[in-house]
């Protein structure tokens, strides 16, 4: 039977020094799953201008349905003013109020999360009162919660990331965050392992994965540890390729308990997407069968 995943959050504009991209980390997600198989939803807000109506033809066009996207009448469509250094990584200007910082909780997106599978939110869509509001109000509803820990100041704090993986089944973060959140509630070493352990103790989430960039992935699970040391491409640029990899996971995660060939393919879909420019290039099945078969071989 087929999944069903909802994802809560931001949809906005990376904004790049040539172009504007389609982004946003939870739309990033829906679109992955949703082009892996998954059938996924999209709870979020626009703005009633040309910006929103363009993204909404693009996440329509990428199968995501898009019934659950608000529009509001005076907030403009999200944009994000993307730097990008020489060797492609990316720091973010995000600009505030915009239109996702106020979903507001209805019928119809509670509906959607419980018959949901599982709920994915991230931590940036919190920083307003409106939208954090109505997701802590759905975590109440949903059977599964993926945090996906999206640090950006100043619009964080450590308590309520405490809070919000304190609610979660699953958090996702990566190496840096790791480090950042364990240090701030009092953990005394560097070690990866050992701060995943730290963090699930003190949360009590049994599964917590943590990407390490070009280095591959972490995930704990069941009280085991499942790795890869990542995938070598030429990277074009970073940006969406951790939240391909959360998609590539959960896309497998959800339906076997082969963990450690969960995490390979998170990573060599995490990867082709670093490889081309922007957050959601097409990955076709034959360039992550190309690198499976050449894993095996």
């Amino acid at each position: 039977m087929n999944k069903k995943i909802v994802c809560f959050g931001e949809v906005l504009w990376d904004v790049l020094p040539t172009e504007k991209i389609a982004g946003g980390a939870p739309m990033n997600v829906s679109i992955r799953l949703q082009s892996l198989g998954i059938e996924t939803k999209m709870i979020s807000k626009i703005g009633k201008d040309s910006l929103g109506n363009a993204l909404l033809e693009i996440i329509k066009n990428k199968n995501v349905a898009t019934s659950l996207i608000q529009i509001d009448e005076k907030l403009s469509t999200g944009e994000v003013l993307v730097h990008l250094n020489e060797n492609g990584s990316a720091t973010y200007d995000i600009v505030y109020p915009s239109a996702w910082d106020k979903i507001e909780l209805n019928d119809e997106n509670k509906k959607a999360v419980q018959e949901a599978d599982a709920l994915v939110y991230g931590s940036l869509a919190c920083r307003d009162e409106v939208s954090r509001s109505t997701l802590l109000s759905l975590l109440k509803l949903a059977k599964y919660k993926i945090f996906d820990v999206n640090l950006r100041p100043p619009f964080y704090s450590i308590s309520f990331l405490k809070e919000m993986m304190d609610l979660a089944d699953f958090v996702k973060l990566n190496d840096e965050e790791l480090l950042e959140i364990t240090q701030a509630l009092g953990s005394k070493t560097d070690s990866i392992h050992d701060n995943i352990l730290f963090l699930s103790e003190l949360t009590n989430t049994k599964t917590i994965c943590v990407t390490k960039g070009k280095d591959g992935a972490v995930l704990y699970s069941n009280n085991q540890f499942y790795s890869n040391n990542g995938i070598e491409v030429k990277v074009a640029d970073t940006i969406g390729a951790g939240d391909s990899f959360l998609a590539a996971l959960l896309s497998k995660v959800l339906y076997t308990n082969d963990y450690s060939y969960a995490v390979e393919f998170g990573c060599i879909v995490g990867a082709l997407v670093a490889s081309h420019k922007g957050a959601n290039p097409e990955i076709s099945a034959d360039a992550i069968n190309l690198f499976l078969k050449s894993k095996v071989s």
